[in-house]
């Protein structure tokens, strides 16, 4: 399982608006081009989400369809897949107080379930991942990221 650790600063953003906006993932399309479509299904009756996504990776595709956890009280969400081309994906989201700012957390971890060929695209979807979410932060709230972490479990 390949771990993804994100911090970026937002300055002059509350948390409360740097989480509104980043709950918003049909915008991640225009802040970067990989990613092709997010498409939201209506909130269900506990307030979390169905999304679908397709997203370019390695000159093809990878589509995967997630639930999503908001807690905006936290001003956190969590995100799961359901189905699609990773055997498992999962992280979330957090944003906190930060100076005159906010700290943004992303998490992710992955695995995508071809152990065979881990050693050589684990690292490319790592890098994507990272690069992805470095261009929404920028895209949607100017932040920066001041962080970056990444970690392959074996087991």
């Amino acid at each position: 399982m390949r771990h993804v650790v994100l911090h970026a600063l937002a300055d002059g953003l509350a948390p409360a608006e740097v989480y509104r906006r980043i709950s918003d993932f049909r915008r991640y399309p225009e802040y970067s081009d990989t990613f092709r479509e997010v498409r939201v299904e209506p909130p269900l009756p506990d307030g979390s989400t169905v999304s679908d996504w397709t997203v370019e990776f390695r000159g093809g595709l990878m589509r995967w369809r997630e639930r999503d956890t908001y807690a905006p009280e936290t001003f956190s969400l969590a995100f799961e897949q359901l189905s699609g081309d990773f055997q498992s994906f999962e992280g979330s989201w957090r944003c906190e107080p930060h100076g005159g700012g906010t700290l943004v957390v992303f998490t992710a971890a992955f695995d995508l379930g071809i152990p065979s060929l881990a050693e050589i695209l684990d690292p490319v979807a790592e890098s994507t991942v990272r690069t992805n979410i470095a261009r929404v932060l920028r895209g949607l709230a100017d932040a920066e990221v001041i962080d970056e972490r990444a970690t392959a479990a074996r087991g």
